[in-house]
């Protein structure tokens, strides 16, 4: 990615929610040179908004519509139910459906939770998006079942909110255009996957540090000055003999 193939600057769009702080940190520091532009769309509005070229990638809730979109699940949320603090819910530290059975359990249009069966009772009309949904529980018209991170986003003194045990989690991924796959999603991706900088697909590792001589092991002058032991094949200082125990010399050579 060098000269004019590098874009000005990494189109990123998010759902409520969904913080992509950490990872918009270290895209600054390692291509500061690309700035990241965050957009944030609604969980209705975000596989629409990658086919239309309005954002590069996205971070969204899945299930989402994958025509002409690659996906990356990133991980997955705990969900929970959202009531007035007063309520009686609020006395436990947990919920399962079974016992929401009997109470209004809202179910707003933007819902992402992939449900067999929608826990309580229904409402007379289902709220338009979750932040509506969140104004109506506020009102004591009924209960919210939300992903964690949507129950803290839109979060009122006056309400709290408790792990829903047996209901659906809310995953969320990383999407694009599958035809779009360029050098600055490559990056993206190896960040939120946790790659480091050597690693990250799309760019050119680092070569390898060359491999270390092999040292060389270095005389001992202490061993050089001791004598070689009694059976040792070290020449005699005189002839061609060999040192013996009895330390007779050899017989000397007559010249003809």
């Amino acid at each position: 990615m060098t000269g004019a193939e590098v874009p000005s600057s990494f189109r990123l769009a998010y759902v409520p929610g969904v913080t992509p702080t950490k990872w918009v940190r270290t895209w600054t520091e390692r291509l500061p040179d690309v700035p990241l532009t965050l957009v944030a769309v609604t969980a209705a509005e975000a596989a629409d908004a990658l086919r239309a070229g309005d954002a590069d990638a996205g971070l969204v809730r899945l299930p989402i519509e994958r025509t002409g979109l690659s996906a990356i699940p990133l991980y997955t949320e705990t969900t929970v139910v959202v009531l007035p603090k007063e309520h009686d819910v609020a006395a436990v530290d947990e919920v399962s459906t079974a016992d929401l059975a009997e109470l209004i359990v809202l179910h707003p249009l933007d819902d992402t939770l992939e449900w067999e069966q929608w826990p309580g009772l229904a409402a007379k009309e289902r709220p338009a998006t979750t932040a509506d949904a969140i104004e109506l529980v506020a009102a004591g018209v009924g209960l919210l079942v939300v992903p964690q991170s949507l129950a803290r986003l839109y979060h009122r003194k006056d309400l709290t909110y408790r792990p829903l045990t047996d209901a659906p989690e809310s995953r969320v991924a990383l999407s694009w255009p599958e035809e779009e796959t360029t050098d600055l999603v490559e990056e993206f991706i190896g960040i939120v996957r946790g790659r480091t900088v050597n690693s990250s697909r799309g760019r050119t590792a680092t070569p390898p540090a060359e491999t270390k001589k092999a040292k060389t092991k270095r005389p001992d002058p202490a061993a050089a000055r001791r004598k070689p032991a009694g059976g040792s094949a070290g020449k005699s200082p005189r002839g061609g003999g060999t040192g013996g125990s009895g330390g007779k010399r050899g017989k000397p050579r007559w010249r003809s």
